[in-house]
């Protein structure tokens, strides 16, 4: 699995204001940043992360996804430490 392909694939499915893919070998992280995710739990934001790659990850292509999903807000707080 390619990190441009998981990025091609969230960034048509979902309006991500920044989206940033990493990783290798099945293992890989996304930061999503949109503004719908503004009053959303952590497992809501998770799922609408995960939706669009659920072909992936049930092929085992996506083996290991860590995911933080933030808010515009969050992440020009977070984004110098990351």
């Amino acid at each position: 699995m390619n990190i441009e392909i998981i990025k091609e694939k969230l960034e048509s499915a979902l309006v991500l204001q920044e989206c940033i893919v990493k990783g290798e070998n099945g293992t890989f992280q996304v930061i999503a940043v949109a503004d719908f995710f503004v009053g959303m739990s952590r497992v809501k934001k998770q799922q609408t992360i995960y939706a669009p790659l659920t072909e992936e990850i049930a092929s085992n292509a996506i083996h290991a996804l860590t995911i933080k999903a933030l808010t515009p807000d969050e992440w020009q707080k977070q984004k110098h430490f990351i």
